[in-house]
């Protein structure tokens, strides 16, 4: 994936489970200020296809709009058409894998195992999300990083916050993707700027 934040190389995805369209851009607005390069909007969003298109109709060239939850070829189809270029899912599926390539999207596959993240290797991943990652920890993500490929990013995503991103890549990771800890439906922008600044703190290594 593309380095995100001009203030980090350090791939930061935003997750806005549950974004409506008609605040997706604002919501959009204010993480990019806060130094974000890459949204996700979770296909269990309302009128998820519609936030895409919003969201990509911005125009900004060093953006990466995409979409989470994605479970089906269909849904890989869709996301292209409203000018996505990014799929992220929550297992692994060679069939979406496969056909995101294809279309020329980069693609997130969700993994827990060794077992899936070959799975999706096999299949042309060449970033991947470990999911749920506090169910897992990162001794976990460190004892994998010893099996798959150097060249393949990890990307550790649930229950990843400030505090514990330091840890996360002492252990192997590449990037995190955010949801609940950066985004909520019921957030105020004022809240998520601030979520999304301390997150690009910690990225950076300069604390919370």
């Amino acid at each position: 994936m593309k380095s995100e934040a001009q203030t980090s190389k350090i791939p930061l995805v935003a997750i806005l489970r549950g974004v409506a369209p008609g605040r997706v851009v604002e919501v959009g607005n204010v993480l990019y200020d806060a130094g974000f390069r890459t949204i996700e909007v979770p296909l269990n969003s309302p009128e998820p296809f519609a936030s895409i298109a919003a969201l990509a109709a911005c125009g900004r060239a060093d953006w990466t709009i995409g979409a989470g939850t994605v479970l089906s070829v269909d849904d890989v189809r869709r996301t292209q058409e409203a000018g996505g270029r990014l799929v992220v899912a929550p297992n692994c599926d060679p069939d979406v894998i496969r056909c995101a390539l294809q279309l020329g999207l980069q693609v997130l596959p969700g993994f827990a195992t060794a077992t899936e993240a070959f799975a999706a290797i096999g299949a042309g991943a060449k970033q991947l999300k470990l999911f749920p990652a506090s169910t897992y920890g990162a001794q976990h993500l460190q004892s994998l990083r010893a099996v798959l490929p150097r060249a393949v990013g990890v990307f550790p995503v649930g229950g990843i916050g400030a505090n514990n991103i330091a840890e996360w890549l002492a252990a192997g990771a590449a990037g995190f993707g955010f949801g609940s800890e950066l985004f909520r439906p019921e957030y105020a922008l004022a809240e998520i700027a601030q979520r999304a600044a301390a997150l690009v703190q910690a990225a950076r290594g300069i604390g919370p």
